[in-house]
């Protein structure tokens, strides 16, 4: 007999294909989020401008993980980590994952259109990147790199509300975040990385293979070096640096997790990859505090 579902296992089973119980992913979108509102604000984003792209960033990386559970419904089963996510495990069907989708998405732009019309244009190519991003480990070894380019989508977007322009130093920090999440989600693919071979799918992980340590440090060093660079450009001073110099310090420990290539160690080097974030951004707010 079948039984309808309670109201609050449906809650649940949404909540969960959001991702709202793993805000893992929130927060490193989240971080260069707020790099560019601080850099573009010098310090005092526009608070307005600051709720909506915050709420943006929730609910686009809400809409990413439903667009890419419906476009991985038929891998997840056969991969450890993910048979039990709520479309693989029939908890939400294919079609309503499509209509949370469509809502997510529609709630973001809806906050959009009060930003001005360099913004709003903007937020058609980052929603085509989000939607499209789950798609592209089927075709290419680099959806990584992708997964890069939609993230940082915020960057450009957050210059263009809080400045109207889009500088060339927002190009630089956008870059420098494709490249962090570059890093960091090919830490996440090494822990799927026999499962992925298995079932086809494509990644970073099986693409760098067993110079993929090497890779990531070289990535690292590139993407610090390019914050370094901002930092410069910028005149940021001595409280910068020391984020840099702590962000740093994880790319090391991460580094050190990810040397064995253990599952578990290679995915808390992904969770640690917040605390680069925060990093980098505590260097910054405290840098544009003093100098005030």
């Amino acid at each position: 007999m079948n039984v309808t579902p309670s109201l609050e296992s449906r809650v649940s089973a949404y909540w969960r294909l959001m991702r709202f119980d793993k805000p893992i992913g929130i927060l490193l979108l989240l971080w260069p989020a707020l790099w560019a509102l601080w850099i573009a604000g010098q310090g005092r984003p526009d608070v307005g401008v600051a709720v909506v792209i915050v709420l943006g960033v929730i609910l686009m990386r809400a809409a990413g993980c439903v667009i890419n559970d419906y476009a991985d419904r038929d891998f997840d089963p056969h991969v450890e980590r993910t048979r039990l996510r709520p479309i693989a495990a029939g908890e939400v069907t294919p079609k309503e994952a499509l209509v949370l989708f469509v809502v997510l998405c529609l709630t973001a732009f809806g906050l959009v259109l009060t930003m001005n019309g360099l913004t709003i244009a903007l937020s058609v190519p980052g929603a085509f990147l989000a939607a499209s991003y789950p798609f592209t480990k089927r075709y290419t070894h680099l959806p990584q790199a992708y997964l890069g380019l939609a993230f940082g989508w915020a960057i450009p977007m957050a210059f263009a509300a809080q400045t109207g322009s889009i500088p060339a130093v927002a190009w630089a920090l956008y870059a420098a975040t494709v490249l962090w999440a570059l890093i960091y989600d090919t830490m996440y693919a090494m822990v799927d990385r026999e499962d992925d071979l298995k079932i086809g799918v494509k990644s970073t992980a099986i693409l760098f293979g067993k110079h993929d340590r090497e890779i990531i440090g070289a990535l690292q060093i590139i993407m610090l070096a390019i914050l370094f660079g901002i930092g410069r450009y910028l005149g940021l001073g001595w409280p910068y640096a020391l984020g840099l110099a702590a962000a740093a310090g994880f790319s090391v420990y991460q580094q050190v997790l990810i040397f064995r290539r253990e599952k578990p160690k290679c995915f808390h080097a992904f969770l640690n990859n917040h605390w680069f974030g925060a990093a980098v951004f505590a260097g910054l707010f405290a840098d544009y505090a003093w100098s005030d």
